[in-house]
């Protein structure tokens, strides 16, 4: 079962980047699919981003794309989310999340190990 640990959230300005981290222990890194997923306050979890087992492949939400870059490094079991242009509405907890590698999508639900997220807070 892998464990996974996220990093880099913080308080930046609108327009700003901040680079989000997750660490992966105890489990084969490279045989998880690897998502992100936010939660605004009062808001269900939404999908931000995935990626494949073996990083050929990833998928955005509508509206982050062009602005967000989700990925991984399997010889150092991490995953990362580049975001910049942010904007207010971006601020949320970020959680990491893994799936089984055969499994390619935004479902939550079908993200069976999860981190305990990290605040990113967007000023205006």
């Amino acid at each position: 079962q892998v464990q996974l640990v996220e990093s880099g959230g913080g308080l930046v300005q609108a327009g700003g980047s901040l680079r989000l981290s997750c660490a992966a222990s105890g489990g084969t890194f490279s045989s998880y699919t690897m998502g992100w997923f936010r939660q605004a306050p009062g808001k269900e979890r939404e999908f931000v981003a995935t990626i494949s087992w073996s990083g050929g492949s990833t998928l955005y939400a509508a509206s982050v794309k062009g602005r967000f870059t989700i990925s991984r490094d399997n010889a150092k079991n991490t995953v990362h989310l580049q975001m910049s242009s942010l904007a207010p509405a971006a601020t949320a907890v970020y959680y990491c999340a893994a799936a089984d590698g055969f499994y390619w999508g935004s479902t939550y639900r079908n993200y069976h190990y999860w981190g305990q997220g990290t605040q990113v807070t967007v000023s205006s």
